[in-house]
C-alpha cells in the first residue's frame, strides 16, 4: 500500500485574509466568473469585501444564496446557478454545509474550487470531503472527491466575530483528529485517499491536539471579545489546517463514525458537527479501554471550553434501548470508518462505550460540581 498525503493547493489566513481572495485567485490562475455560494450571514458581513476584493482582480462574481442544508436538491440548485452564470470557479464561502455544497457542485461540473469558511467551526474546508444531509438532517452521504479546494482563505478578523459556540465546535471536531489517527496507525487503516498514512500526517495530527490544550481556552476568550490574538491564530489553525491535513492524510476511526450515527437521532439535530463528534471521541475512548489519564485529560479540555460529554448534552438525555440500538447500527455500517479500528466492532460495542462514556462524563462533571 502505497503513502498518500494529501493537501490544498494553497492556505491563506489571517486578519483581514478576505481583501486578498481576488489576487489569490489570480495568482494561481483561477477564472471567473465566479459563484460564491453562501448564506446569508457570511454575504451580510462579506459581500462588500468580496465585490471589492473581485473588481481588483478582475473576475466578475454572482452570489448564490445558501438553502441551509448541504442536501442532493440544494447541491443541484448550485449546479443550476453555475451553469447560469457560466461559472468556471465556484467559491465556498459560510459554514461548513455551505462549503461542502460549493464543493460538491465544482466537482460535478469540473470546476475549480476556493473555500473561504467564515467560521472555524469544523475541519472542512482543506478537504476533498463533501457531507450530503437530507433535507431533515441525517448523514445520507459522504463524498470522498478526487481533489482538495484549489484555495483555502481563512479571516481570522471575520471568526473572532462570530459566535463562541462555532469555534469551540471546531475544537470538538480538531479533538478527535489525533485519536482517530493513532487508531489508523495502529490498524494500518487506509486514510480517506486510499493510502497508508505519512509520518508527516501524524505529526500534523499530534500537533492539532498540543495546539488545542495550549490555545483553546485562550482562543475561545478571545472570541468572545471579539479580538484577534496570537493564541487565537494557532487555534484556527488547528481547527482548520492541522485538523484538516490530519483527518484525510491520517485516517478517521470511531469518533466520526458515532457522529454519524447520532444524526439519526432527532434530539441531536440542534447540535453541531463538532459538539457531535465531541461525544463521540468520548465514546470512542470508552471504546478503545483508553488509559484513565487520557480520558481525564479529554473530559477536562472538553469541560474547560464547553464541549459536550454526556447524551444529555447532545440532545439525547432520554435516549431509549431502540433508538441507542439504531445509532450504534448506524455506526457500523459497511464502509463506515469505525471499522478502522484496530478490532473487530459491532453494534452491541457501540451501544455499551456510548452508555459508559456517558455515565464516564456525568461523573466527571458532577466532581466538577457541575452537575
Amino acid at each position: 500500500m502505497l503513502s498518500v498525503f494529501t493537501s490544498p493547493s494553497r492556505y491563506v489566513q489571517g486578519r483581514g485574509a478576505t481583501a486578498a481572495l481576488g489576487a489569490e485567485m489570480a495568482a494561481l490562475g483561477l477564472e471567473g466568473p465566479v459563484l460564491v455560494v453562501a448564506g446569508r450571514s457570511a454575504e451580510a458581513m462579506l459581500g462588500a469585501a468580496w465585490a471589492e476584493s473581485f473588481r481588483k482582480a478582475g473576475l466578475v462574481h454572482v452570489v448564490h444564496r445558501f438553502g441551509g442544508q448541504s442536501s442532493r436538491a440544494e447541491i443541484e440548485r448550485v449546479n443550476e446557478a453555475a451553469r447560469a452564470a457560466g461559472a468556471r470557479t465556484i467559491v465556498g464561502a459560510g459554514g461548513g454545509k455551505a462549503v461542502d455544497t460549493g464543493r460538491a457542485s465544482a466537482h460535478e461540473l469540473g470546476l475549480s474550487f476556493v473555500s473561504c469558511p467564515s467560521l472555524a467551526s469544523s475541519d472542512a474546508p482543506c478537504s476533498a470531503v463533501s457531507v450530503v444531509y437530507t433535507e431533515s438532517g441525517e448523514v445520507e452521504e459522504i463524498r470522498f472527491l478526487p481533489r482538495n479546494p484549489d484555495l483555502v482563505v481563512v479571516d481570522t478578523e471575520v471568526v473572532a466575530k462570530s459566535p463562541a459556540r462555532f469555534l469551540v465546535a471546531g475544537m470538538g471536531d480538531a479533538a478527535a483528529t489525533w485519536f482517530e489517527a493513532k487508531a489508523c496507525a495502529e490498524s494500518h487503516a487506509r486514510n480517506t485517499r486510499g493510502g497508508a498514512s505519512t509520518r508527516s500526517a501524524l505529526a500534523l495530527a499530534e500537533l492539532c491536539w498540543r495546539t488545542l490544550l495550549e490555545d483553546g481556552e485562550s482562543a475561545l476568550r478571545a472570541v468572545e471579545r471579539q479580538v484577534v490574538t496570537p493564541s487565537l491564530e494557532r487555534l484556527v489553525e488547528a481547527n482548520t489546517l492541522l485538523s484538516g491535513l490530519g483527518f484525510e492524510s491520517a485516517g478517521l476511526a470511531a469518533a466520526h463514525s458515532i457522529h454519524n450515527g447520532l444524526t439519526d437521532a432527532p434530539g441531536t439535530h440542534g447540535r453541531l458537527h463538532g459538539e457531535k463528534v465531541s461525544f463521540g471521541l468520548c465514546a470512542q475512548l470508552a471504546l478503545e479501554g483508553a488509559p484513565r489519564e487520557t480520558v481525564r485529560q479529554v473530559l477536562g479540555f472538553a469541560t474547560a471550553v464547553g464541549l459536550p460529554v454526556t447524551l444529555a448534552e447532545v440532545g439525547l438525555a432520554d435516549l431509549d434501548a431502540a433508538m441507542l440500538r439504531r445509532i450504534a447500527e448506524r455506526s457500523t455500517q459497511p464502509g463506515e470508518s469505525i471499522h478502522n479500528e484496530p478490532f473487530a466492532v459491532e453494534p452491541a460495542a457501540v451501544a455499551d462505550a456510548i452508555l459508559a462514556a456517558d455515565a464516564e462524563g456525568r461523573a466527571f462533571l458532577a466532581r466538577a460540581g457541575r452537575r
